[in-house]
């Protein structure tokens, strides 16, 4: 006659539920991530906000392409940037390349250079104003989209500037109506 006592039972029973408890079913394996489609990279980049900088109403936007194609990129110059209202309707700009007169910085007026931006690598440009309105006549100046290429005669794209805090970046010109754009760089 086998005797148990309360012991031998819990010595025997820990240690099977602590290996079946153990073989309970893996996780489900997550479906693979959609691969990009043709229509997610249309132009062959992707453009970002990466800095933005206002003092004493001048503000300088830094965008980020992304070259989201197959092949390599070669930039040389300057990207082609329109500016759009809330309605993506051109608004009456002057942009130039460099500073173009609205304030000395050194990076803006730098003598452009080709740069080759291989498939998933980036290039940086930045978009420099002032917020100036003296006239209140006419109302001020405010760009909700921008119509960028990665050069004068190439495809464009219509991009909405995202800070990087998630909020929406107006081109605030007031009634200044000038743009200036610095040529193409190597990102950082």
């Amino acid at each position: 006659m086998l005797r148990a006592t309360i012991g031998d039972v819990s010595r025997l029973l820990f240690p099977l539920l602590f290996v079946v408890s153990a073989c309970t079913a893996a996780p489900p394996v997550p479906p693979p991530s959609p691969s990009p489609s043709a229509d997610s990279c249309p132009t062959g980049v992707e453009y970002a906000v990466t800095g933005e900088e206002a003092a004493s109403g001048l503000r300088v936007l830094t965008l980020e392409l992304t070259n989201c194609g197959t092949e390599p990129l070669t930039l040389d110059g300057y990207p082609a940037v329109t500016v759009l209202d809330a309605e993506r309707q051109p608004l009456p700009v002057a942009v130039g390349h460099g500073s173009s007169g609205i304030s000395a910085v050194e990076a803006f007026d730098a003598e452009p250079r080709p740069v080759t931006v291989a498939p998933g690598g980036s290039a940086v440009t930045g978009l420099l104003w002032r917020n100036t309105y003296t006239d209140t006549s006419a109302p001020p100046v405010v760009g909700e989209h921008l119509e960028l290429a990665v050069a004068p005669g190439e495809p464009t794209q219509v991009f909405t500037p995202i800070g990087e805090r998630g909020d929406p970046v107006t081109i605030d010109l007031g009634g200044t109506g000038k743009l200036g754009v610095r040529p193409w760089t190597a990102a950082p």
